[in-house]
């Protein structure tokens, strides 16, 4: 009997192990179904649950729960007013993305697009109600394809776009004496910015003018008193005011989230041929097209020391300081621009330059390794700037705050600081991670079309090319030529106007200027001179 009942006994233990074995099966089967790491998911899902939760708890405390932003009426009514006839002064790589912002591209293009899928975005564009009736370029090839695109009638706003003849103009002197030219696009190299839009102002011509806006402080003062002293409309080639992540970090800055801000660092990398402005050759290495058959050469020099024809010099002109402040032009153009559109920092107290040619051993005048510091005692803040143009490494533009930092570029990240006084007691409760972003906010804007260069990736990564506006990608370039020319039919002022054209342009030249003379450069501001 005991023998028997040992026998049940183990045969009992023995089902239940089957049977615990079996549930144990079934569960970890029906735990593998569930989407976030099996058996842990439940956990892992009401802790990401919590967090959020936390999370949107400490956004509405702090009043971001309902940022206001300015409503765009874009795409929803149809311009206003009457026709507006512009002239393009250069139609090299800006200008051609400068036309297509406008409304109009090269059949070439259209074709390429086609086969892309990505044309109707672009036709989707909002019509902004201009013609294209004038090309200047002192390159043939250029004006050839700036007559073919300004001739193209395939554009947003189809039928009701305007079908005008273009005329090619031999110099811009021609172009702005004529009446039937209202407002001029400014594309040229940089050295030639200032002197003809001087002369636009004086012509009475409405001014979009690619950046950097003057190479020299004297040419500078002249434009702005000119523009100063007229009616025209003046618009700086800087577009990031128009991003809705702009705006977004504009709101955040108002609402004091970063606390006291005391250092700001932009920066701009770079690690390829055609970053660094090498861009004579083509793809397979042979010289782009170009002669003194075919290129004016007297005319592209303009002001500047006459030097034999060089197809280098004419693709690569940024490379020297006779016709651009290499990155401080090129590039921290667009910082500044970022920073004064944000704070109002205007023109600083101070400016330190450094650095030197460390890897492009190519003849170059402009540094590829450079480092600025501006001063703003009044304000008590600093603005460093380091380029680099043979590392590829982002380093991001951060406005650094007693309390909370916020990195900006093609969207706002926002860590609090563990130093904080206004989060002292969210932080020591743990409802703040310093590790982790208190925000971030991405209006999830796309590219309109492939990203491909050097310059189109770096621009996009710094918010320069497109953004969100009512549920889809807007080109920003697009927004900031419509917003200069409403400014044109209805009034109101630009966001990159003449006078912050001007502190920017007496910013750069103080940068350059210390790179070039070693030396500090200070602002007077009382005889408004750079000394």
């Amino acid at each position: 009997m005991s023998d028997k009942k040992t026998d049940q006994g183990a045969s009992q233990q023995e089902n239940t192990g089957l049977n615990r074995d079996m549930k144990r099966r079934t569960v970890l089967k029906a735990m593998a179904g569930l989407p976030v790491l099996g058996l842990f998911g439940v956990g892992l899902l009401d802790k990401r649950n919590y967090d959020l939760s936390k999370k949107n708890s400490i956004i509405k405390d702090l009043g971001l729960d309902s940022l206001e932003l300015p409503k765009s009426d874009y795409g929803q009514k149809k311009s206003q007013g009457e026709l507006i006839r512009v002239g393009f002064i250069g139609f090299g790589t800006r200008g051609k993305q400068l036309s297509n912002a406008l409304g109009f591209m090269h059949p070439d293009d259209v074709k390429t697009r086609q086969q892309k899928n990505t044309l109707n975005s672009w036709l989707e564009q909002e019509y902004l109600d201009v013609a294209i009736t004038g090309i200047c370029d002192v390159f043939d090839n250029h004006a050839e394809n700036g007559l073919a695109t300004a001739g193209n009638y395939t554009r947003p706003g189809g039928e009701a776009a305007p079908k005008l003849p273009v005329k090619r103009y031999r110099t811009y002197q021609e172009m702005l004496a004529d009446k039937e030219i209202d407002a001029v696009i400014i594309a040229t190299p940089d050295h030639h910015h200032a002197r003809i839009a001087t002369d636009a102002a004086k012509a009475g011509k409405h001014i979009y003018c690619e950046k950097s806006v003057a190479l020299h402080e004297a040419e500078l003062n002249e434009l702005y008193e000119t523009v100063k002293n007229s009616p025209v409309v003046f618009q700086l080639g800087h577009q990031i005011p128009q991003s809705v992540v702009f705006q977004q970090a504009k709101e955040i800055v108002k609402k004091n989230i970063l606390g006291k801000i005391t250092l700001i660092e932009t920066t701009s990398n770079r690690n390829s041929a055609n970053g660094a402005w090498v861009r004579h050759l083509d793809a397979k290495g042979n010289l782009k097209p170009g002669d003194e058959t075919v290129i004016d050469w007297k005319q592209w020099l303009g002001a500047a020391p006459e030097v034999p024809f060089s197809v280098e010099r004419f693709y690569n002109w940024t490379k020297w300081f006779d016709y651009d402040s290499g990155m401080i032009g090129q590039l921290f153009t667009h910082e500044f621009d970022a920073v004064n559109q944000l704070l109002r920092v205007g023109i600083p107290k101070s400016v330190v330059s450094s650095g030197g040619v460390y890897y492009w051993k190519d003849g170059r005048e402009m540094p590829d390794s450079l480092h600025c510091v501006f001063e703003y005692p009044e304000k008590e803040l600093t603005l460093m700037y380091s380029g680099n143009l043979a590392s590829s490494r982002s380093r991001g533009r951060v406005f650094m705050g007693h309390d909370a930092s916020m990195e900006l570029g093609n969207n706002v990240i926002i860590h609090a600081d563990s130093g904080s006084t206004r989060y002292r007691e969210q932080i020591k409760s743990g409802a703040i991670d310093t590790r982790s972003p208190l925000l971030t906010y991405n209006p999830a804007s796309q590219q309109i079309d492939a990203v491909s260069s050097a310059s189109e990736k770096y621009y996009a990564s710094r918010g320069l090319t497109t953004t969100t506006l009512n549920g889809r990608a807007v080109d920003v370039t697009h927004l900031h030529l419509r917003e200069w020319l409403n400014c044109i039919r209805n009034g109101g002022t630009t966001s990159a106007n003449i006078d912050m054209a001007f502190e920017e342009g007496i910013t750069c030249i103080m940068a350059h200027r210390s790179y070039v003379e070693k030396r500090r450069m200070e602002w007077d501001e009382v005889n408004r001179r750079i000394v």
